[in-house]
């Protein structure tokens, strides 16, 4: 069983801001899609990279593959108009070229600080239960709103999650449920996870990590930029 990371970097970046797609920007001397696929060309046991890319940057990942030693990038698809579209296409592309038992893992390109442990933990959890979402705790506050600028009700932290990257799903069950979803009409679930709950299908949790970040605003980037250049002490505890 083959386990696969499909990483899709093929949203234009309209809320960064900037003149390249957000996942092209350079931070220390590297894209940030090179720290992405970094992550998974030196995890042990993923064993091949496809990667959707926003149309016409696919010569510029080729090189990047290139110059930073992505040997296990197989292929380059190119994205589609909306994020579910995307994952379909890299999902169809996946298909040809891997079996339906095979493991896919779901990375927004934006998210270069997956760890080891998170991409192992997601691997873990579509073998054990069909299906792994990444998730971490809601630790603040939640509260309703109807108008947008004030709330009379709060709603229950405990029974939420925020979800985050990769989403894991065997290849073949992750594929007929795009092709359903077409049928039914569903064009534009917002992640994997929405997808599948949409679709009827039960979804598993893996833990993610606060540091797991994705990278939408110029913020973000900020952030990323401390993460890089700060050491964790010794004496603290890193399970992530």
């Amino acid at each position: 069983m083959a386990n696969v990371a499909l990483i899709i970097a093929g949203g234009s970046g309209v809320r960064m801001n900037q003149e390249i797609p957000k996942q092209f920007l350079n931070v220390n001397d590297r894209p940030v899609i090179v720290y992405t696929l970094e992550a998974f060309q030196t995890h042990p046991d993923i064993d091949a990279i496809v990667v959707v890319s926003i149309a016409g940057w696919d010569m510029m990942l080729e090189a990047y593959a290139k110059q930073f030693g992505i040997t296990k990038l197989v292929k380059i698809v190119e994205g589609g108009d909306c994020g579910q579209a995307s994952i379909r296409n890299g999902l169809f592309a996946c298909e040809e070229l891997f079996n339906p038992e095979d493991v896919v893992l779901i990375h927004d390109a934006i998210r270069p600080l997956v760890s080891h442990k998170i991409i192992s933990d997601c691997i873990d959890a579509v073998v054990k239960h069909g299906s792994g979402i990444t998730v971490i705790p809601c630790a603040e506050a939640m509260l309703e709103t109807n108008n947008q600028t004030s709330s009379k009700s709060s709603y229950p932290r405990s029974n939420l999650k925020r979800t985050q990257t990769p989403q894991g799903f065997h290849l073949g069950k992750i594929c007929d449920i795009h092709r359903k979803a077409l049928d039914c009409g569903i064009l534009n679930s917002v992640a994997s996870c929405t997808l599948m709950i949409e679709m009827g299908e039960e979804v598993y949790f893996c833990p993610g990590s606060e540091k797991n970040i994705k990278l939408t605003t110029v913020d973000d980037i900020d952030i990323f930029n401390a993460l890089l250049k700060t050491s964790r002490s010794e004496w603290l505890r890193d399970d992530k």
